[in-house]
């Protein structure tokens, strides 16, 4: 359900293929993954009540980015989902020298933003009927980033409930009687709007 598994490297590789050099992080170290909602929430707890330490682990992975010579380290990007469209939102936050995030049925409870470093823009891809992140987060969300005159999108898609872009959603979501679904036609769209993003912000 997280952690450096084949569907974040699956991801990486699609990113390859529209001509970006890709690294899929292992944020929990150690390979480590959770199969089971139990052991994914022990193992996501700490990054959300320490995003610094979240950003230490990020900070070393952009530095082992930088260091291959085909990377534009004036134009790094970062995406992820669920607890990884967390962290990227939370390392623009904090200020990390990005140039855009796009975090995919990411939760939105968030670190505050500072307009004096906030550098990346943001594209949040949002189910519309994803109940792990309630509309009330969705407005708090909204509010920080106004506050600060942020740049960000936000997109949301019908009937797409928390996970809709991993095809093993739906399986998981019957196995542990979570309400989480794949949605194909989100998938797509939302994919197809980080492509339009990073064209726009990584020119």
């Amino acid at each position: 359900m997280v952690g450096l598994n084949d569907y974040s490297k699956m991801r990486a590789r699609e990113l390859a293929k529209l001509g970006y050099i890709a690294m899929a992080v292992d944020m929990y170290g150690e390979g480590k993954q959770a199969d089971n909602p139990e052991l994914a929430g022990q193992l996501a707890t700490p990054f959300y009540a320490d995003p610094q330490m979240a950003k230490r682990r990020f900070d070393a992975a952009v530095e082992k980015l930088k260091s291959y010579s085909q990377t534009d380290v004036n134009k790094i990007a970062a995406i992820g989902y669920c607890f990884g469209g967390t962290q990227v939102l939370n390392m623009a936050n904090l200020g990390e020298d990005l140039k855009a995030v796009v975090s995919f049925h990411g939760g939105l409870d968030v670190v505050t933003p500072d307009k004096t470093t906030l550098k990346a823009q943001i594209l949040v891809c949002h189910g519309a009927a994803d109940s792990f992140v309630p509309q009330e987060q969705v407005d708090q969300f909204k509010k920080k980033m106004d506050s600060i005159n942020a740049v960000y999108i936000f997109k949301t898609y019908a009937e797409s409930s928390h996970a809709f872009t991993n095809p093993n959603a739906t399986a998981m979501g019957e196995k542990f009687n979570l309400p989480i679904k794949y949605n194909a036609a989100a998938d797509s769209a939302s994919w197809n709007d980080m492509k339009d993003f990073f064209e726009k912000t990584l020119k």
